[in-house]
């Protein structure tokens, strides 16, 4: 990421204010490609300019936005056991347990957020959480 802001630097001639890999990269490829084909037409570049002028232009959040930091307590989804309830599956001819906690779940010694967490540590892929363990009234999947 340094040498990719370093190259923004250079080649637009100011500090980026991304953090994303892929948008600076896509700038740089856009900017270069400018260079040797030529850019905007001058009608295109007035017309973004004016679209510009009349547009809520916003370069970050809005300071009076709360952004909540965590759930309110009482939120629980309605599919899952209760905390200390263990949930068992035979998954490639092995037996698997999970515990569910007050927030997460135990596998193996490790906590998770999410049964996805969990269904992904043991098959390796992505699953629904619900699904895997059969807990939103499905049938149980198979690999």
């Amino acid at each position: 990421m340094a040498k990719l802001r370093e190259k923004y630097r250079e080649v637009l001639g100011e500090e980026s204010r991304s953090n994303h890999k892929q948008y600076l990269v896509r700038r740089l490829a856009w900017r270069l490609q400018a260079e040797t084909e030529g850019g905007l037409s001058e009608r295109a570049q007035r017309r973004a300019e004016e679209l510009a002028r009349d547009a809520d232009l916003r370069l970050g959040r809005p300071r009076q936005a709360r952004i909540p930091t965590s759930r309110p307590a009482s939120h629980r989804d309605s599919r899952l056991p209760a905390p200390g309830t263990v949930l068992t599956r035979t998954f490639q001819n092995r037996l698997v347990s999970v515990e569910v906690l007050e927030r997460g779940f135990r596998y193996e010694g490790s906590a998770y957020r999410s049964l996805s967490a969990v269904a992904r540590a043991i098959s390796g892929t992505a699953w629904n959480g619900f699904s895997f363990f059969a807990l939103n009234g499905g049938v149980e999947g198979q690999l």
